[in-house]
């Protein structure tokens, strides 16, 4: 198999959980000079070999372009999507920086559902029965809502914005007033489209691959847990935990869905004149008939990418890189090499939290977590000086546990996790149980 280059010099762009998990993955791999973090965090700055850059504004192109020519970086990393959005790397790529993430055109996959589900139905991959408003039209999205729910079979409608909502402009409907009152409160906090979908049976699951544009390589599966509370209730968050592998989506599966999934979309948007290189992250439901799509995502997901990265066996940058200059080697592995065993990583948020977030507390227990052997990724504290960490966002730590199977990390995880505290802290204490029970082949 054809080796790609390792970059010694790499940008981040991002300040998140999921920006932790990526420098303290890429910062340790060998041949690693410099990881540069912009604009980073506390946490991040703390890693080995990884440098802060706290004052550059992640969505100015031009300022990161500026940063990534000062360090002589030799390939960029976009983390979250509003940087995709906001043309980031459209100006890295045009002045000769290579980057990982898609253009904002192509990003668009996540940035406007309808466009994914123009993008899947071109492709012919299989999403959920689906319907598009603009808010003026709020009595035709009520009435779709009541028809579908209505619907002999139906099990209730998913009511969506269209733009980005950080994981969390989506409410999942029972009725048909549940979903009139969800419609009415989106369009009241602003949203100017709606996608409204018939809500399918099954459990979820994430695939994302690095693609370069002409293929795709799956990172291990994982399975993201978005309502606040135990046992699935309460309002949707960015994500409250996760864990990697899945029972139900064995390698045949995996093989299949980039198969039949990621490797459509990428065609589809080819032929738009687009190259999609970065990571393509596809939101499944694991339904009776086979996966169907719920959504794509231009980025690692976060919790994911907490729980994923810490399963790879061999290093992720070569990778990278060749993905984002067009490059991945044709005879690459249809899935990256993992570790055995497993991880699961569970979120605790701030009080408050997918509201707004009461910030400033003092945060116990880190310490005793990670001598425990945990993982502890921050996604919203900042360092007080000595030992002292505040909270300082919603979703504030994910601690991922370890072990030989999800059993003993999702064991490993709860311990460590209770030895974390603050005032109003919230977690969920099932992340990981209930796992349903191995599948073969459930690819096709």
């Amino acid at each position: 198999m054809s080796r790609p280059v390792q970059p010694t010099r790499i940008l981040i762009v991002g300040a998140g959980g999921r920006e932790h998990a990526l420098a303290w993955k890429l910062a340790a791999e060998p041949g690693v000079n410099e990881v540069v973090v912009a604009p980073g965090s506390d946490a991040i700055a703390r890693e080995p070999r990884v440098r802060r850059v706290a004052g550059v504004d992640p969505l100015d192109p031009a300022a990161i372009v500026a940063l990534a020519r000062e360090r002589a970086v030799e390939l960029a990393v976009i983390g979250p999507e509003a940087p995709l959005a906001a043309g980031v790397t459209d100006a890295l790529v045009a002045a000769g920086v290579a980057t990982f993430g898609p253009s904002a055109a192509a990003a668009r996959i996540e940035t406007s559902k309808s466009f994914c589900h123009e993008i899947a139905a071109e492709a012919g991959v299989a999403m959920a029965r689906a319907a598009t408003f603009d808010a003026a039209d709020a009595a035709g999205a009520r009435g779709w809502a009541r028809a579908e729910a209505e619907r002999p079979g139906s099990r209730g409608v998913v009511v969506k914005a269209d733009g980005l909502a950080s994981g969390k402009g989506v409410v999942v409907s029972d009725t048909a007033g549940d979903a009139e009152r969800a419609i009415e409160a989106l369009i009241d906090a602003g949203v100017d489209r709606l996608v409204l979908e018939e809500r399918l049976a099954g459990p979820e699951a994430s695939l994302i691959a690095i693609c370069d544009g002409r293929t795709a390589m799956a990172l291990p599966p994982a399975r993201d847990h978005k309502r606040l509370r135990d046992g699935d209730e309460g309002p949707n968050t960015g994500g409250m935990g996760a864990y990697s592998p899945l029972p139900d989506l064995d390698e045949a599966a995996a093989d299949a869905i980039l198969a039949d999934v990621h490797r459509p979309i990428l065609a589809a948007i080819s032929r738009r004149g687009l190259a999609y290189r970065g990571f393509l992250y596809a939101g499944l439901i694991l339904t009776d008939d086979g996966p169907r799509l719920l959504e794509c995502n231009a980025r690692l997901g976060d919790p994911e990418a907490q729980a994923i990265l810490p399963r790879l066996a061999a290093p992720l940058g070569p990778w990278l890189l060749a993905a984002a200059r067009g490059m991945l080697p044709g005879d690459a592995p249809q899935r990256l090499a993992e570790l055995p065993g497993a991880t699961v990583a569970i979120v605790a948020a701030a009080a408050g939290y997918p509201g707004a977030a009461e910030r400033g507390g003092t945060i116990e227990g880190i310490d005793a977590a990670e001598r425990m052997g945990a993982l502890v990724f921050h996604s919203g504290t900042r360092h007080d000086g000595g030992d002292v960490w505040r909270v300082e966002g919603g979703r504030v730590l994910a601690v991922v546990g370890r072990g030989n199977d999800l059993a003993g990390a999702r064991d490993a995880a709860e311990k460590a996790a209770d030895t974390i505290s603050w005032p109003g802290m919230q977690r969920r204490h099932d992340i990981g149980a209930g796992v349903p029970a191995p599948t073969v082949g459930a690819g096709r």
